[in-house]
């Protein structure tokens, strides 16, 4: 969870972020202290694949594999794009920014998606969950019903 690695002879190692090679050569020159010439070899036992999770008032919320550069509107995208009950005004996006910290950003996906601030679109990151919440009718919706004049009429026992 912390990132390190406790061997016998060498002590803790701190691996995370390293590549299997760069692993190996951190655990080498460790062990290069007390050793002459040790060899190390490192395997993968268990990989967790880069991901994003997608939330709320989209057509197939859930949790995607990362493949790549993923901008917040593809990701969006893959998760079927918006529905008719979502507030694009108020999209969040939380980050993890290490143990149990994470930095949340509101973001305004009507002001993002149009041609003049398209390049301001962020680039997703593995962990990363994207929250569409509900818009405002489609939370009074139940409690309310349209009239044969268009008009709307709230269900407190309005004829």
């Amino acid at each position: 969870p912390d990132g390190c690695v406790s061997l016998p002879l060498i002590g803790d190692i701190k691996l995370a972020g390293l590549t299997l090679e760069g692993a190996a050569d951190a655990i080498k020159a460790k062990a290069g202290e007390r050793l002459r010439d040790p060899e190390v070899t490192v395997l993968l036992k268990e990989y967790v694949k880069p991901y994003f999770v997608v939330a709320g008032e989209v057509a197939h919320p859930g949790r995607f594999d990362l493949h790549g550069d993923v901008s917040l509107i593809e990701a969006l995208a893959v998760s079927g794009g918006f529905k008719d009950s979502a507030k694009r005004t108020q999209v969040i996006l939380m980050r993890k920014t290490g143990g149990d910290m994470a930095e949340v950003h509101l973001l305004d996906l009507r002001k993002l998606m149009s041609a003049s601030n398209i390049r301001e679109d962020l680039t997703i990151r593995s962990g990363d969950m994207i929250v569409v919440p509900r818009n405002f009718i489609s939370r009074v919706e139940p409690f309310i019903r349209i009239s044969q004049t268009g008009l709307y009429a709230i269900l407190w026992g309005i004829q």
